[in-house]
């Protein structure tokens, strides 16, 4: 449960409404998630927060999939279980298919073990990737 509780749409104060609203609209769906619903406390956090992904993950020189799955290879790496879930269903709406899934699990896996090793070899930047 969330710590503040969810503010439902019929509950919502007229500036949460407006949020709520553009996002079904954004959307084309009929519902706002729990993810809004509790950040919904915070107006100001609530209207910023979906202005930015709004504009982030709209059309850009990324397809909407490729957005999708970045964004659940950073919440698998953050360890997001929300988002894990949120943004696996939005990049299954936008095409990931199994095979692609378990391709970007292997990305994220291989990613975050090199890393460690990096991190804990302490190894030096090679000048050609420098830039």
């Amino acid at each position: 449960m969330a710590i503040l509780g969810l503010i439902e749409y019929e509950d919502a104060n007229p500036e949460v409404r407006a949020v709520y609203d553009d996002i079904m609209a954004t959307r084309k769906t009929d519902w706002v998630n729990n993810f809004w619903k509790a950040i919904a406390h915070d107006p100001a956090t609530l209207k910023r927060t979906w202005e930015d992904i709004k504009q982030i993950m709209g059309p850009g020189a990324l397809d909407p999939l490729t957005k999708e799955m970045v964004y659940l290879a950073v919440s698998v790496s953050n360890q997001c279980g929300y988002c894990i879930a949120s943004h696996t269903a939005g990049a299954r709406n936008k095409g990931m298919t199994d095979a692609m899934f378990k391709e970007l699990m292997a990305v994220v896996g291989m990613a975050n073990e090199s890393n460690r090793l990096v991190a804990g070899y302490q190894v030096e930047i090679d000048e050609q990737f420098k830039v």
